[in-house]
């Protein structure tokens, strides 16, 4: 039984973020873990400094709620949304290095890189990327080893070359970082860069659940509208609002010369993108009844968010 249930959507989305910050605190542990030999305490507080206390945790919240469909136990959900969670806060640590996006602000906070040092930074997100796997793969997220694999899988492929990372190259690329600017293919850039965890954050709970073909195909067209309307939603969110709003620097994209769905479009035409978004994921839900509300308010809330 998912211990939100019957939480109104934000009590619900913060709950599961104070169940996620708890298990990864638990899973940051200074004890070592059976194989390994010591885990050094500069790089624990950096690990801990770049994922704790910060974050809507919508990524885990996501797994969580697409699990509760299919009556998957909340326990096994939140493992998956940890690791899933784990290469989001990398992410977010080795996008504010200077050779990346070169922020010094994050959640209102100084960047790791800031906080510790650029080496420090970099060994903290590779050893949050390697946990993640170090998580998924355990006994306790599924009985089936075979779904087990599935996830991990699933979780490597939103995560690199044609996912996440992937899409981070054709995001520089499009900066002019290697030579000639090029604009990319938005769309594309963005499925891979925000949507990628995102997305896998929606099958993951058919994953868990062992969904029907119908049901997981439901699930995929949620989370790919649900990962642009995101995109969307920061693009405005970049041009329209301001470092203390944000707990970023604001203008990064105009500065850093990036093409976004609001260059692309414009204003009001990444607003009315974003309105059809949010429909489109509300009707591939539709199967679900009113058991997919909570995911229904998700994208609202995504579309509408002021930070």
């Amino acid at each position: 039984m998912n211990a939100t249930s019957g939480k109104p959507f934000t009590q619900r989305l913060e709950a599961t973020a104070s169940a996620t910050e708890a298990l990864l605190l638990e899973l940051l542990a200074d004890k070592p873990l059976e194989n390994e030999i010591i885990r050094p305490q500069r790089l624990l507080e950096a690990m801990r400094y770049g994922s704790l206390n910060g974050g809507k945790r919508l990524r885990p919240f996501l797994v969580v709620e697409s699990a509760a469909l299919f009556d998957v136990p909340h326990s096994a959900a939140l493992l998956a949304g940890a690791a899933l969670e784990s290469i989001h806060c990398y992410s977010l640590i080795h996008d504010d290095l200077p050779s990346m996006d070169n922020s010094d602000l994050r959640r209102g906070k100084p960047t790791a890189h800031k906080q510790f040092d650029e080496a420090t930074a970099i060994l903290a997100g590779d050893a949050l990327l390697t946990i993640a796997f170090d998580i998924i793969t355990r006994d306790e997220i599924h009985p089936k080893a075979e779904v087990r694999l599935k996830l991990t899988r699933a979780l490597a492929r939103a995560s690199g070359i044609g996912g996440m990372a992937g899409g981070q190259m054709m995001d520089l690329a499009g900066e002019g970082r290697f030579g000639d600017k090029t604009p990319p293919d938005v769309e594309k850039l963005q499925q891979m860069k925000t949507g990628a965890l995102l997305h896998f954050g929606c099958i993951a709970g058919g994953l868990l659940g062992e969904a029907s073909v119908k049901d997981y195909a439901a699930l995929d067209i949620y989370g790919k509208a649900l990962g642009e309307a995101f995109q969307i939603a920061d693009d405005l969110l970049d041009l329209e609002s301001d470092a203390a709003t944000l707990g970023k620097p604001a203008g990064q994209d105009d500065a850093l010369g990036k093409t976004t769905f609001v260059t692309l479009l414009g204003v009001d035409g990444a607003r009315q993108r974003l309105k059809n978004l949010v429909s489109k994921a509300d009707e591939a839900l539709a199967g679900f009844g009113d058991r997919a509300d909570v995911l229904r308010a998700t994208a609202r809330f995504v579309a509408e968010r002021q930070n």
